[in-house]
């Protein structure tokens, strides 16, 4: 962002949040931060005659690559947060795109580490630090999976009319077709998918399907916010748990499933102390499921870029992901 762009914007949302607060607001200090490929974020002061806050805004930058409705993302937080989830605060959400350039929310901005080596760096400064998210993570996904399915905004359904795991097997089909290049690999994998299906859940639930070491901020104290909820849906509860074991947001820190930092022991034991109902062979199959829709998804995040929907050059680099995913997927089915 430019210096022209950055005092354009201010003054912008200056006058936004004024009409919304209904006293002077002054922005100062927008800036840009390099979190998510997808979207806009940005920090910035809101100063009034009384006050001086810290914000932080969210913006999708353009509709095409919308995955929730903005004001919907902000229902799920907002019913996250009512059941206990630690989640920064909503305080404003625009879908006026003539703001700003794009429909935003503006929640408040929490202090810690989000950068996932750092969160690494800081866990191992602190004895037990990382046992201790994992549980805070099994916890608040036992309070999300606690609010009632008839709660949640009704574009969280999904709109193929299959189930949970139907629809799963559906994506990785769809995914392989969409290929530039074959996997056999991923086509072995679909296989075992089909085979080992699990039942369908007799009861969804909101997930908010990306949990993880970089979608999070951690402190000394724990875990503080969890972040990114563009991707929520209703689906199987066991999804979100499984999510968070991807090796790729381990970091290197492999002997540690979760983040790098906790055990899936811990995560199992905060989930059903609080509520939660696990089961392990459907806990693996998402496993495995996650691992190839990941490493589709990179392929596609890529031709995306290729093709100009979405031009990024994060995006262009994600296939090369692909050959890591193939390999964890292997892993994972020995």
């Amino acid at each position: 962002m430019t210096g022209s762009d950055r005092d354009q914007a201010s003054n912008r949302l200056s006058h936004w949040m004024t009409t919304q607060i209904g006293s002077d607001v002054t922005v100062a200090d927008l800036d840009a931060v390099s979190a998510g490929a997808r979207r806009f974020n940005a920090l910035f002061t809101a100063n009034t005659a009384n006050s001086s806050t810290r914000f932080a805004l969210t913006m999708i930058p353009t509709a095409s690559i919308q995955l929730l409705d903005i004001a919907d993302e902000a229902s799920v937080r907002q019913l996250a947060e009512s059941a206990g989830v630690p989640v920064p605060h909503i305080h404003h959400v625009c879908t006026d795109e003539s703001v700003l350039g794009g429909p935003f929310f503006i929640s408040i901005a929490v202090d810690g580490e989000t950068v996932p080596r750092r969160v690494l760096r800081l866990i191992a400064e602190h004895d037990r630090l990382g046992s201790q998210i994992t549980q805070q993570i099994g916890t608040a996904l036992a309070q999300l999976h606690s609010v009632p399915e008839s709660q949640a905004p009704r574009s969280l359904l999904p709109n193929t009319g299959f189930a949970p795991i139907a629809h799963a097997i559906s994506q990785v089909e769809e995914g392989l077709q969409q290929l530039l290049t074959p996997s056999p690999v991923f086509s072995f994998c679909a296989r075992w998918l089909e085979r080992n299906a699990p039942t369908e859940p007799t009861e969804q639930t909101i997930v908010h399907s990306d949990v993880r070491n970089g979608n999070i901020i951690v402190g000394t104290d724990g875990l503080r916010a969890i972040l990114d909820w563009e991707g929520s849906r209703i689906g199987d509860r066991i999804e979100d748990l499984s999510w968070t074991t991807q090796r790729m947001w381990r970091f290197r820190e492999d002997h540690l499933p979760v983040g790098g930092f906790g055990t899936i022991d811990d995560l199992r034991s905060a989930y059903i102390d609080h509520g939660g109902e696990w089961d392990d062979d459907r806990f693996r199959w998402w496993r495995v499921l996650l691992t190839v829709r990941w490493g589709l998804g990179m392929a596609g995040q890529s031709r995306a870029h290729l093709d100009g929907s979405f031009r990024s050059i994060v995006m262009s680099a994600s296939a090369r992901r692909m050959a890591e995913l193939e390999f964890d997927a292997l892993q994972l089915l020995r």
